[in-house]
């Protein structure tokens, strides 16, 4: 990260408000003048703590995007969506994964992941309720594999043919990536089919039904469980006051400004996510008061996760799908954002009052804890 929090706060601006896609060259130039009319405007976070830098970007960092922007991104993804349905010869649905319906991108011009469903094939786990009672009975001998492959073959066609002044690029393993031309936002297409888990065959709640994706690379399928993750996220957020949305916002935008944002980015934002899931609730709830609770928070878990590997090893995905920190290289991208959290925490306490010239960590939780950040006029 930065240690110019000058530099700092400017990054943490033209992300929000989509500036650095103007600067990577990919949108129209009427898009562009749009994008940098509008983010002279500013937010409300912009107006808070100004003479404490620090405080400021923590404060900044936890905000959800304007709604606008996001809006603006679910739209793209429907004009899509909408292209798909009409013009495939195969019967679809389409739905929104990742983190722009959770509402934690930290991008004004965020990209949008949809997923392509077929609705004329799907799998079933032959365990679940549903499958004992004999409910699927029309077998075929056709693959997800061989499925997915040829639905991903004619999304490729179609794109390319609807699109043709865009870029689509094919070259992605399981999405095909829109972006340029007409588009206000990129958009990823990910070709899928539905799996009935045991969950979903007993709930019949979309929630619990999962998807298999295709890796068109290997070739593989790839099963999936994006809506599990999305409701457990919420409904936690919900119970935590919003704090959950926030520290997972904080923890994104703190990774993306890091130091050494390559190392920082081992750790990917769906694990970000997953661990800050498992963050102490009475320290997430005290953040609906006091907003540094949230930053207090984070530094603490993600410094315990180091200090304590073996238990930390233990995480499992909101969707219980695996272990959170499954490979070394996660790890290290942990580690990278630790010791940027450490700063932050310790900076941010310097300007709420800590002036003692080796403070402990109880001094910095502590002031963190009392400080009283007033909102924006």
């Amino acid at each position: 990260m930065p240690r110019d929090i000058n530099a700092r706060l400017e990054k943490l601006r033209i992300r929000r408000k989509g500036v650095d896609a103007v600067n990577s060259g990919w949108v129209t130039e009427g898009f562009a003048q749009d994008i940098l009319q509008k983010s002279i405007i500013q937010e409300a976070w912009q107006r808070r703590a100004a003479a404490q830098p620090y405080t400021r970007y923590a404060l900044g960092a936890m905000q959800a995007v304007d709604p606008a922007y996001t809006q603006k991104s679910i739209d793209e993804a429907e004009r899509v969506a909408k292209q798909m349905r009409d013009g495939l010869s195969v019967s679809i649905e389409t739905r929104l994964q990742g983190s722009v319906p959770l509402d934690i991108h930290i991008k004004g011009v965020s990209d949008v992941d949809l997923l392509v469903l077929l609705t004329g094939f799907h799998t079933y786990f032959t365990h679940g309720a549903l499958a004992l009672a004999g409910h699927y009975t029309n077998p075929t001998s056709e693959t997800s594999l061989s499925a997915l492959i040829s639905l991903r073959r004619e999304c490729e066609e179609l794109l390319k043919r609807r699109y043709w002044g865009a870029t689509v690029d094919c070259n992605g393993g399981k999405s095909i990536a829109l972006s340029g031309g007409s588009f206000e936002r990129p958009v990823d297409v990910v070709p899928s089919h539905w799996s009935d888990t045991i969950a979903y065959q007993s709930s019949l709640a979309e929630n619990d039904r999962g998807v298999k994706i295709l890796n068109k690379t290997v070739p593989e399928t790839i099963d999936n469980l994006p809506f599990t993750h999305i409701k457990r996220v919420h409904d936690r957020d919900a119970a935590f006051y919003g704090s959950l949305k926030k520290a997972i916002r904080l923890v994104k935008s703190v990774k993306n400004d890091a130091d050494y944002e390559e190392t920082a980015a081992m750790l990917p934002s769906f694990d970000i996510a997953s661990l800050m899931y498992h963050a102490d609730e009475t320290a997430m709830k005290a953040g609906f008061v006091n907003e540094l609770y949230i930053l207090k928070e984070a530094q603490r878990f993600f410094d315990w996760c180091w200090g304590n590997k073996s238990e930390a090893s233990k995480l499992m995905t909101p969707d219980g799908s695996r272990a959170i920190l499954n490979n070394e290289d996660k790890w290290t991208g942990l580690l990278t954002i630790s010791t940027e959290l450490d700063d932050l925490a310790r900076q941010v306490a310097r300007e709420q009052g800590l002036y003692t010239s080796s403070p402990t960590w109880n001094d910095v939780y502590s002031t963190l804890g009392n400080a009283r950040v007033p909102t924006a006029n």
